[in-house]
């Protein structure tokens, strides 16, 4: 099927990727195209912004998690929905796993899309140096997939000299050049950037970088290289449902501490035959009625830790509902809740729901960084013994008691290390799963949940 689709990417991090996508996507949408957009990679926060700031659906897609076919099917059901999808790339365009390949690049990605390819280059402190620095990026793979360049941080009167140097010695079009904006960067914060809602009027600051990029971009030659992607296929994969009709109910965690979610877990969950609960542990005071299951996605509850600890409510109910067995999925943000008691990021200790009997504490670095192969040493409640899935860490936070289920090591590098408390009804851990590595874990989460409400009956007769 005809897909227009197009990958904004950049030779390194920094170089004005999420800020141009985002003033792209905002004049897309100001001039009515339906629009999808998806990022590259194990990222929370940049979809947010193409989401929740901008309006349009946003994904993810990670070649290191999935496989080619299942990689096209996420990217292609949005798709088909939209008029034109954006993609954004990540790091470096050929940065990829252990630093070392290219695979889980963006450039991975491309070529699983056959995407066309647009590249954001920094100019800043350069000039003609630009030519020989797209030259490698066209060369280093073949086909590299780059159809395009945007030069960022480029002077107005610089531009036409710049353009017609590029377009003399490379096979490449110069869509256009975006001056200094620095009152319309977006801020970052220890992991990543900061979130949408806390950008001072971040609609007004985007409707004029949209405004801006209408004047020093051609979007009419962006839009027309992205309906020259070739056609477009890809199947759709067998996905195990829970047997019966009725859904089971499961609390998710949703607000500004619980946010770090990948929407195609969500996706899958209610595929299976999950009804999503959305509560917040910093505002409310109960769990929502019947829910079956629990889920404590990542985010910063470091920021908001005075909060979610003054809610005495909420933590007694969470302590009692995973103490009791409800079944409870906890990735980082979420494991840092469950601890005993977390350092917020004011220095002060907090209590939290102290079901990992342990301290969360500050750190300097980032701990683990990256992505993880994992396989369970233990039956629990998403892994068989052996079993094996793949996930990510990102955390200046740690533990004194990180958990010892779960075997995990760096791919292509012999780092390795055991992590996660993982039992019948518990998967609690600084790993953010994405279940597309290995769908039954969603799977065997919902079973595990389907049967809760018997399991709570019989521990209430028990006097539990």
């Amino acid at each position: 099927m005809r897909v227009p689709r197009i990958m904004l990417a950049a030779p390194a991090s920094g170089s004005g990727k999420t800020l141009i996508t985002c003033g792209i996507l905002q004049a897309l949408v100001n001039r009515g195209f339906r629009t999808a957009s998806f990022k590259c990679g194990p990222d929370y926060i940049d979809p947010m912004f193409h989401s929740r700031v901008i309006g349009v659906k946003s994904g993810n897609l990670d070649t290191f998690f999935t496989d080619r076919s299942a990689t096209r099917y996420l990217f292609g059901r949005r798709a088909a929905e939209a008029e034109i999808s954006v993609v954004e790339g990540v790091m470096g365009y050929y940065d990829g796993l252990g630093g070392i390949s290219e695979e889980a690049s963006s450039y991975d990605v491309a070529s699983a899309l056959n995407i066309p390819v647009v590249l954001v280059v920094n100019c800043r402190g350069m000039s003609i140096s630009v030519v020989p620095l797209i030259k490698g990026f066209l060369e280093y793979q073949n086909p590299s997939q780059i159809r395009g360049v945007i030069l960022n941080q480029m002077p107005k009167a610089l531009y036409p000299d710049m353009k017609a140097q590029i377009e003399r010695w490379l096979p490449v079009k110069v869509l256009g050049y975006v001056p200094k904006v620095e009152d319309l960067v977006l801020e970052s914060r220890h992991l990543g950037l900061v979130l949408p809602g806390e950008i001072e009027s971040l609609k007004e600051k985007l409707n004029r970088l949209a405004e801006v990029l209408e004047e020093s971009i051609d979007l009419d030659a962006f839009l027309a290289m992205a309906w020259e992607a070739p056609d477009f296929t890809y199947g759709t994969p067998e996905i195990p449902k829970l047997s019966g009709t009725k859904k089971v109910r499961i609390g998710v965690a949703e607000d500004d501490a619980f946010c770090f979610t990948y929407r195609d877990n969500f996706q899958l969950l209610r595929d299976m035959g999950a009804e999503l609960v959305p509560f917040s542990p910093i505002r409310d005071a109960a769990l929502p009625e019947g829910i079956q299951g629990l889920i404590l996605s990542g985010g910063y509850p470091e920021l908001h830790a005075k909060a979610l600890s003054e809610n005495k409510a909420m933590r007694s109910a969470i302590h009692d509902a995973v103490k009791a067995g409800l079944p409870c999925i906890a990735e980082c943000g979420g494991f840092l809740y469950l601890h005993r008691t977390l350092e917020g990021s004011d220095g002060v200790e907090y209590p939290m729901a102290d079901v990992i009997g342990a301290k969360a504490y500050r750190t300097d670095k980032l701990s683990r960084f990256g992505y993880i192969e994992m396989e369970a040493k233990q039956d629990q409640l998403i892994l068989a013994e052996g079993e094996k899935a793949r996930g990510h860490e990102f955390h200046y936070w740690e533990s004194e008691d990180c958990g010892d289920s779960i075997h995990a090591k760096k791919p292509l590098r012999k780092r390795n290390w055991d992590c996660v408390h993982g039992t019948e009804s518990l998967y609690a851990g600084f790993p953010h799963l994405f279940f597309y590595s290995n769908p039954d874990m969603a799977i065997r989460f919902l079973r595990k949940c389907s049967n809760c409400s018997i399991q709570h009956r019989a521990l209430a007769a028990e006097g539990v």
